[in-house]
């Protein structure tokens, strides 16, 4: 079912768990599957992702996918991050049987989520500078 790519990420992920330090995350989920992943970023200078990791509560796809995604936007800035696809993520990962595709949506959908809380986080930030 699973391809030799997608049981290593799986296997021995290199993003799982918190990030210390994290100033953006975001949470996404999936009722008819039941995964949810969480997806904590520290942005750092010129909005360049400098770390990622995730929490996924899932299947073999889910995990795999939120692994890398997250690895897929180290080094990137937040605009580069957040024109990740899920195709990307696929085909890094080698493919996926066609009923668990939505797994690399939801880890899209996750880092998306963690940027725009960065961007509000940094928005309120700046307002409270002002007072």
């Amino acid at each position: 079912m699973y391809n030799d790519k997608v049981l290593g990420v799986f296997s021995n992920p290199k993003n799982a768990g918190l990030l210390k330090g994290a100033n953006g995350v975001g949470k996404v989920g999936n009722l008819q599957c039941g995964d949810i992943m969480k997806v904590y970023i520290r942005v750092g200078k010129d909005n360049v992702i400098e770390d990622a990791k995730f929490k996924t509560f899932g299947c073999v796809s889910a995990i795999a996918a939120s692994d890398m995604a997250c690895e897929m936007i180290k080094g990137k800035s937040l605009d580069a991050a957040l024109r990740l696809t899920n195709q990307e993520v696929l085909d890094k990962l080698g493919g996926l049987p066609s009923q668990k595709i939505h797994c690399t949506v939801l880890a899209t959908g996750a880092i998306e989520a963690a940027v725009k809380n960065y961007r509000k986080r940094q928005e309120m930030l700046a307002k409270r500078k002002k007072k």
